[in-house]
């Protein structure tokens, strides 16, 4: 498990495009090194933007759409063409205006697909193609994953892991969440288990409403009191801020750089 680091800019807009620069460079280096990249994206108003920033940029062209593999950490269990989906979102913001390969595109499974009615069967489908895809690579049943996005609630969920959550304590690699505090109240979600299989985890929160989950969950939390303290890279663990969610730091904590 890698240790934290903070990284802070001044602007919720820096960030995002701060985060979008990490991200063109995380998968040309993955894919100079490998052939290939993968990457999990997140929702939340940071992450869409820093996609939104993403199709904007020049050096979005440096990488090789065609060899990525995409993922989602989360999902609203909602009918496939609904605009609060996060890969609805997703596809508007960057996916539909780059080359991607359709088979390398993995949405989770939706509310008016073919596991209507049964979250629960839908997250197990979802795990199995994780476990196809980990296998290609010899990497058990999740791949390792280059970089995986997530957001931070105001309350410290991360993905669909809610503070007190069943789903906190489950070691399934994608969960069927019921109850969520936000709506809509059914989710599906990778677990802490795929989640670590990640090896960079990037955790993007912008906003001072963000500011106290943030020092909890660097300031030791545990994971099923605050799940974004759980949420950690096997190489490297990145919380990227703005200035307003880093506010309530722990005094000390070691940071780059502010930009």
């Amino acid at each position: 498990m890698s240790r934290p680091e903070v990284v802070v800019h001044s602007s919720a807009d820096l960030l995002a495009k701060a985060v979008a620069a990490r991200l063109v460079t995380r998968l040309v280096d993955a894919q100079a090194a490998r052939g290939g990249a993968s990457i999990v994206l997140t929702g939340g108003r940071v992450g869409i933007q820093t996609l939104r920033e993403l199709h904007a940029s020049p050096a979005r062209d440096a990488v090789d759409w065609q060899r990525v593999e995409v993922w989602w950490g989360d999902e609203r269990w909602l009918p496939a063409s609904s605009a609060e989906r996060n890969d609805v979102q997703a596809r508007a913001a960057l996916l539909d205006a780059v080359a991607m390969d359709p088979a390398r595109v993995h949405p989770l499974p939706a509310a008016d697909g073919p596991f209507s009615g049964d979250p629960e069967e839908a997250a197990e489908a979802y795990a199995t193609e994780l476990a196809t895809a980990a296998g290609r690579d010899h990497h058990g049943d999740v791949p390792r994953f280059d970089v995986l996005l997530l957001g931070v609630g105001e309350e410290g969920h991360t993905a669909s892991i809610f503070p007190e959550s069943p789903a906190a304590h489950d070691q399934r690699a994608v969960i069927a969440v019921r109850g969520c505090p936000k709506p809509p109240p059914t989710r599906l979600t990778l677990g802490f288990r795929a989640i670590r299989s990640a090896a960079e985890v990037w955790l993007v929160a912008a906003g001072a409403d963000k500011a106290s989950a943030v020092a909890l969950a660097l300031g030791g939390a545990g994971e099923v009191q605050l799940p974004a303290a759980g949420a950690t890279g096997l190489n490297r663990t990145l919380w990227l801020l703005d200035r307003a969610a880093a506010s309530k730091l722990p005094t000390g904590l070691a940071r780059l750089p502010v930009s």
